[in-house]
């Protein structure tokens, strides 16, 4: 979508809706975000994807109603839009490791309510991870890990506990923002019909300088205080942590080097 026409379309939206605009558009990757007033001055963000879909997102978040997660106000699929309510720009960056840990493993027994059919499924998205991995050649990690991660991958995908559960699947440190009430909710859910255990890579592989040398370490510390703070199985919860971190490396064939190797330690860190 070209700037003029995402430009045209959120003034669309802005008059449609009845909102005032109250404070700087902030401009990301995937479309924008704007601090509006809605209908009683409530203040609320007008959120529009530029690549569109958008549907499951607010399937997702109305279903979770505010618990756990940004509160929907109003949605547009056809626009690709979402009014949400505002939230504080605080986000889990700065919090102790462990304690922002706490948090999210607290999120996920929040958010993981059983899931509507309209969702898609993770298994048929595992399906596909454990074709492409097996089939994948030259990527910048050991061969065995890429092989063992398309194995676990065909395993996971025809398990049926690998569907049925509301999933956030991008649910990490910059995901999570504090409340007017001074608690914390998810933000921009990828929401599929999942399996808990699949949540924990990204939470791992952000904010990996907080390490300094350690990283096996803090991972593992990381990975356990997840696992026990949601109440999950350790070796489930592993499997998938190393099937993502390796379809991740799949998926940015020309990510930096830094990168790869972040991915790479995590992964070793999961299974020593």
């Amino acid at each position: 979508m070209t700037g003029d026409r995402l430009e045209a379309l959120v003034a669309g939206l802005l008059d449609d809706w009845g909102l005032a605009v109250d404070g700087p558009t902030i401009h990301g990757r995937a479309g924008v975000v704007v601090p509006v007033l809605a209908e009683g001055r409530r203040p609320c963000v007008l959120k529009v994807v530029a690549q569109g879909g958008v549907a499951e997102e607010a399937l997702a978040l109305k279903l979770w109603h505010g618990a756990g997660a940004v509160r929907l106000v109003s949605a547009d699929p056809h626009r690709s839009a979402l009014l949400l309510e505002r939230l504080e720009p605080t986000d889990l960056g700065t919090t102790w490791d462990l304690d922002a840990c706490g948090v999210v493993a607290d999120l996920y027994r929040r958010l993981h309510v059983p899931a509507p059919v309209q969702l898609t499924r993770l298994s048929t998205r595992t399906a596909g991870w454990s074709t492409a991995l097996a089939a994948a050649t030259g990527l910048p990690v050991p061969p065995r890990l890429v092989q063992e991660a398309a194995s676990l991958a065909r395993d996971l995908a025809t398990d049926e506990a690998t569907d049925g559960v509301v999933v956030h699947t991008d649910l990490h440190y910059g995901n999570v923002l504090r409340t007017p009430e001074d608690g914390w909710c998810a933000i921009a859910p990828k929401p599929l019909s999942g399996d808990p255990h699949s949540e924990l890579a990204p939470m791992l592989w952000h904010r990996l300088d907080d390490y300094a040398g350690r990283v096996r370490d803090g991972v593992r510390d990381r990975f356990f205080a997840l696992v026990d703070g949601a109440e999950l199985d350790e070796d489930r919860a592993r499997a998938w942590t190393v099937v993502r971190l390796m379809v991740a490396v799949l998926e940015q064939p020309g990510a930096d080097r830094s990168w790869t190797t972040a991915m790479l330690s995590v992964a070793k860190a999961v299974r020593d």
